[in-house]
């Protein structure tokens, strides 16, 4: 390998992991070094506010690759890392440490943090927040003596969490400004959907309303509404989405606009810096306009995009996105996005808890939501990505088979 300073990958996540693992997988040769500032092997995050919250799935389930995987790829992963700037003029990122890591190659897989809100009493102890693994790890000891959890947010982690905790046996209540759950990324018909789901399942879900402040002296003991109401609990969990980790990118100089900057290849604008996962930011001709997308597809891909193009390899990144949500028995499945969408074909019913809703602009299929429905949801990937103009009444009927549409 010569005096090659190789790959150094900042963030050891799933995106971070995947390029990692596509490098060597493509038989890159050079060094290759995995940066992560958690003390834990790369893990799986969707699990952390399902299964392994609910105590359903080990730790060890959680792990990405096994520790033996790196040495035996050769990929030198340095764990509980903090990474406080990057030096473009010498090639080198600095660790909090002091010491200097060279890189021929950069990329930056940074991710972000769970949001906090500025509310009164938000740094309470029993407030807690959860993006990573030692924050999942201390809202589950609590939830073990826990009686009522109140929950900030009706985005996935939000729901997620409390269906978790429902199955503990833990009363739920449920704070959402939105006046419906998963706002921002579903539709209005499958958000009410989801809404009534968990009512039916004890939780107390409170839409249009928002949190004054948290209550409590020396622990959180609930909280106080804009409205005046307050509301009894044990422990708080804000699931506000994420605050994005892009002050490396800033303070190097690099092009920031929510999320990092990056061309179809995983490119910023410095030819040796590249960035993937929840963080970057590209250019979709899919979709005509920048997109950044939270996801485990999008953090896989994009960091198979960020090595490829290390290699060479000229390959534009433009996905379909999907997402998915396991609550209860149920699984969400989200191909495509919602926007501009103009016509929602209904396919099943809701009442029996198996249906899906695609959703078209100007007769061509961008999105689906599939509840239960993995034929559904499979071929609509496809279809999105074909440009699919599927005949409304055909899609509707259930007689027709999925696959037909796509012969």
């Amino acid at each position: 390998m010569g005096d090659q300073a190789g790959v150094v990958i900042v963030g050891a996540g799933q995106a971070g992991l995947s390029a990692a693992a596509e490098l060597r997988k493509r038989k890159y040769e050079g060094p290759v070094t995995l940066i992560g500032d958690e003390p834990a092997l790369p893990y799986q995050r969707p699990p952390l506010s399902k299964a392994y919250l609910s105590g359903e799935m080990a730790l060890e389930r959680l792990w990405l690759k096994p520790e033996a995987w790196f040495a035996k790829a050769d990929v030198s992963l340095r764990k509980n890392t903090r990474i406080k700037a990057i030096d473009r003029s010498a090639s080198a990122v600095l660790t909090d440490d002091g010491s200097r890591i060279a890189y021929d190659h950069l990329i930056l897989a940074t991710g972000g943090q769970a949001r906090r809100l500025p509310l009164p009493g938000a740094d309470l102890p029993g407030v807690y927040v959860l993006r990573n693994l030692a924050e999942a790890d201390q809202l589950s000891e609590h939830m073990s003596r826990l009686k009522h959890l109140v929950i900030v947010g009706a985005g996935y982690i939000g729901l997620e969490v409390a269906a978790s905790a429902r199955k503990r046996g833990i009363d739920v209540t449920v704070i959402e400004a939105a006046e419906r759950p998963m706002a921002r990324t579903a539709s209005p018909l499958l958000g009410g959907w989801f809404g009534a789901i968990h009512r039916g399942y004890g939780v107390d879900v409170r839409v249009s309303s928002c949190v004054d402040s948290i209550t409590g002296g020396d622990f959180a003991t609930g909280v106080r509404l804009t409205d005046g109401k307050t509301i009894e609990a044990d422990a708080v969990l804000i699931a506000a989405g994420l605050e994005l980790e892009t002050s490396l990118a800033e303070a190097a100089g690099l092009t920031v606009d929510d999320g990092i900057c990056v061309d179809g290849q995983a490119r910023t604008g410095d030819p040796n810096i590249y960035a993937a996962g929840d963080a970057a930011r590209f250019y979709s001709k899919r979709y005509d306009r920048h997109l950044r997308l939270e996801s485990v597809q999008n953090a896989i891909e994009q960091g198979k995009a960020a090595a490829q193009s290390i290699l060479g390899i000229e390959a534009e990144y433009d996905p379909v996105p999907w997402f998915w949500s396991d609550q209860y028995e149920l699984k969400l499945q989200i191909a495509g996005l919602i926007e501009g969408a103009d016509t929602m074909i209904r396919r099943g019913d809701p009442e029996e808890g198996c249906f899906s809703l695609f959703h078209l602009r100007e007769g061509r299929l961008v999105a689906c939501e599939a509840v239960n429905c993995g034929p559904e949801y499979m071929a609509a990937q496809r279809m999105i990505a074909a440009g699919a103009t599927p005949d409304p009444e055909r899609l509707r009927d259930l007689s027709v088979a999925m696959r037909d549409f796509l012969s």
